[in-house]
């Protein structure tokens, strides 16, 4: 199947040759003739499937037709990364249209939004705070508005804006199309959908589970050889773009310092910095200034760089679905990416719920030559684990799996295994792992 098949204006099927599209990815196949009818929808969908511009090409379509220089579109996401990639989506897809949108969002001036409101969009992209802020303010006039988009519907209410979304739908008018999307249907989102669209068609691209295109594997390691094991790591792969999550701003900060130090093209991006920095962080390792961005899950769901080739997760995610937006930033537009996972003992039982997703148990690695024996830094205050255990090889001809790992759950504590402990990577509770190199691929 062709874009042709959609029948879309002239100007937006030249952006679609301009920018290479090809064929439909899955969601855009069924998603597009659905709002070009006019239906509302709700598509669960999981991040990377092409879904901004399952959207924004018959969205763009139907306001070839109609008033210009007016709100007649809006489209709410969670964070203003997201809202700045979809405005730029916009902006790419529409060039040849004469259709201009509007980024709303908190943390900026509002005056030099307010001014490109007043000089007039057609489409409005809009964090809920901010939007609220300045319809109360009388700056947005909601009476022409023809089409309501929620996009990444789950993260809106991880992020407490349903009050604020139930608030803004109140004030748009009654006769209107709805579209929601989200990766994941929680209950609260199954009752908004009920409130606020009418009679959708339900499209469903992979929801709940990570893009297919993307290959996993573990990296168990002790707490403190994490940062050590990510650099080695990061040195013996064949990289493009390499997206790395930490849980919080300060971790994020010290391990982009780390690699910066270490000589790595990096920049990092969390919630304490400017919006300018912010922008500088994402054009930057989007542009290829840096290689690698550090991130807390802020960026999940906010960048969309069809160079990532790898997803490093430095630390475990708080939930199975962040996990799968997480990786979903590799393996974009049904590229092949990978995502590897530094693991600590204290991560197993998550794993577990992950492996459970996936349906099929992950890949165990290690890195030959590391040291995973190295003691904890004097005075860096780090925790030891409460147990650690051995790992021994399968001799050549014996039985199991060839160079699977046995015992794992055999005490390494006695005094006649102290020497084999410095000599041998140490493995987790609860781990076997497979002993490979993990070489550039």
């Amino acid at each position: 199947m062709s874009f042709k098949q959609f029948h879309l204006h002239p100007s937006i099927e030249s952006a679609i040759r301009r920018i290479g599209y090809t064929e439909p990815t899955p969601i855009q196949r069924q998603t597009v003739p659905l709002i070009l009818q006019g239906k509302d929808l709700m598509g669960l969908a999981q991040t990377g499937t092409g879904k901004t511009a399952a959207f924004v090409l018959p969205i763009l379509h139907r306001l070839q037709a109609g008033p210009r220089r007016q709100p007649r579109v809006l489209i709410l996401a969670p964070t203003r990364e997201l809202a700045e990639q979809i405005h730029e989506a916009i902006g790419e897809l529409g060039r040849d249209t004469g259709l201009k949108s509007v980024t709303v969002y908190g943390g900026v001036n509002k005056n030099p939004q307010i001014q490109k409101l007043h000089a007039g969009a057609e489409i409005i992209v809009a964090c809920p705070g901010r939007l609220l802020d300045l319809a109360d303010q009388g700056a947005i006039p909601f009476s022409g508005l023809e089409i309501l988009v929620i996009d990444e519907a789950d993260r809106m209410l991880d992020m407490g804006f349903m009050p604020d979304i139930r608030k803004i739908v109140k004030r748009l008018p009654a006769k209107r199309q709805t579209l929601l999307f989200s990766a994941t249907m929680p209950e609260d989102i199954q009752k908004l959908a009920k409130a606020i669209l009418h009679e959708p068609a339900i499209i469903r691209a992979g929801e709940g589970k990570p893009a297919s295109t993307v290959s996993h594997a573990v990296y168990p390691v002790e707490h403190h050889l994490k940062t050590s094991l990510l650099m080695t790591l990061i040195e013996r792969t064949e990289t493009e773009a390499v997206l790395v999550f930490a849980r919080t701003k300060h971790r994020t900060k010290s391990v982009a310092t780390k690699m910066k130090r270490a000589g790595f093209s990096v920049a990092s991006l969390q919630g304490d910095l400017s919006q300018n920095r912010r922008q500088d962080a994402i054009e930057g390792f989007r542009s290829g200034k840096y290689r690698i961005l550090v991130a807390t899950d802020i960026a999940a769901r906010g960048i969309d760089v069809t160079r990532i080739s790898h997803v490093i997760n430095y630390d475990m995610p708080d939930t199975v679905e962040a996990f799968t937006h997480r990786i979903g930033r590799a393996g974009r537009a049904e590229k092949t990416g990978d995502a590897f996972t530094l693991v600590t003992p204290q991560d197993r039982s998550f794993l577990s719920g992950i492996e459970h997703v996936l349906g099929e148990t992950i890949e165990r690695r290690t890195l030959e030559g590391f040291d995973y024996a190295a003691p904890v830094p004097a005075g860096s205050g780090a925790a030891a684990p409460a147990r650690s255990f051995g790992v021994r090889r399968i001799p050549a001809g014996g039985s199991g799996r060839d160079r699977e790992v046995q015992g794992a759950r055999s005490h390494w504590n006695g005094p006649a295994c102290k020497g084999a402990r410095k000599a041998a990577p140490r493995s987790l509770d609860g781990f076997p792992l497979r002993l490979r190199s993990a070489q550039a691929k």
